[in-house]
C-alpha cells in the first residue's frame, strides 16, 4: 500500500483524528471512509488554485491513477499544528476556503453517506422530533426556520486548520456538508466554547452574520447529537449544558 502511493519511509502514526492516520516521509495516509467522497474531494483539491489565505494538503494518486489503493487514500504532508485557541484565524481560513469552493456543485454521495456526524447534521437541519435528551430537546424546541444560501462547506474546522510560522493556515481533513457557509463558523465556535474554555463572548464576535443565533443552535445540536449513535460514553452534559443554556437564551428561549 505504501509503494502504491510512492511512500518508502517507515510509517509513523499521527495523533488526533480516529487514530488511523499515518505519515511516511512526505505522504500522509489514512483509510477511506467513503470511496465516492474520497474521489470527489481529491479531484477538487488536486486542481484548486493556490491561495495566499490558506494551504491545502494536495491528494496523491496511486500508481494505477486512482485516488485510492486497497482502501486507503493519501495526501502530501503539510507543515503545521492545530491550535484551537486561534479561533478567529481558523474562521478566516475557513471563510477563504469556502469562497474558493463556492461554485462546486452538490455532490451525490451526500444522499447516501451514513455516520454519526451525518445523523447530527440532519437532526440539526431537518424537521425536528423529540429524541429523549433534555439538552437536545430544549435546543430543538428553540429552532426556527433559516433561509440562507447553501454550498459545500468544511464542517469540522477547529482542529483541522494547521498553523506554521511564515505560512498561511492549512485546511486539512475536509468534512464535506451542504449547508450555509456561516454554519461552519458556528460549529468551530461551539467546539471552542465546549472543549477549549471560551465563554459566550466568543460567539458574539460573529453575531453580525445572518441568522447567527439559529446557526449556533444548529451547530450545538450537530455536535451534541453525535454522541449516542457514535457509541461513545454518556452525553457530556457537564461540558455542553452551559453552552446550551447560553445559546437558547441568545435566541430568545430558556432552558
Amino acid at each position: 500500500m505504501l509503494r502504491a502511493f510512492g511512500a518508502h519511509d517507515v510509517p509513523v502514526r499521527l495523533p488526533g483524528g480516529k487514530g488511523g492516520t499515518w505519515r511516511a516521509g512526505d505522504v500522509v495516509l489514512k483509510p477511506s471512509e467513503g470511496d465516492a467522497e474520497v474521489r470527489w474531494r481529491s479531484e477538487i483539491l488536486a486542481t484548486l488554485p493556490e491561495s495566499p489565505h490558506f494551504r491545502i494538503a494536495r491528494p496523491v494518486r496511486a500508481a494505477d491513477g486512482d485516488w485510492l489503493s486497497h482502501g486507503w487514500e493519501a495526501t502530501r504532508a503539510v507543515p503545521g499544528r492545530p491550535d484551537q485557541r486561534r479561533v478567529a484565524e481558523v474562521v478566516r481560513a475557513g471563510a477563504a476556503f469556502h469562497e474558493a469552493v463556492a461554485a462546486v456543485p452538490r455532490p451525490a454521495f451526500l444522499d447516501t453517506r451514513s455516520n454519526p456526524w451525518v445523523y447530527g447534521e440532519k437532526l440539526a437541519w431537518e424537521p425536528p422530533h423529540p429524541i429523549g435528551s433534555p439538552l437536545l430537546d430544549d435546543l430543538l424546541a428553540a429552532r426556527r426556520p433559516v433561509s440562507l444560501p447553501e454550498q459545500v462547506i468544511h464542517g469540522d474546522l477547529l482542529g483541522n486548520v494547521l498553523f506554521a510560522d511564515g505560512l498561511p493556515p492549512a485546511v486539512i481533513d475536509w468534512a464535506a456538508y451542504w449547508r450555509p457557509a456561516p454554519w461552519a463558523t458556528a460549529v468551530a465556535v461551539v467546539d471552542a466554547m465546549v472543549w477549549h474554555g471560551f465563554g459566550f463572548e466568543l460567539a458574539r464576535r460573529w453575531e453580525h452574520l445572518p441568522e447567527w443565533g439559529q446557526l449556533l443552535l444548529r451547530a450545538t445540536v450537530f455536535r451534541l447529537a453525535t454522541w449516542a449513535p457514535a457509541g461513545w460514553p454518556a452525553e457530556p452534559r457537564e461540558a455542553y449544558e452551559p453552552v446550551v443554556r447560553d445559546v437558547i437564551n441568545y435566541v430568545g428561549g430558556s432552558v
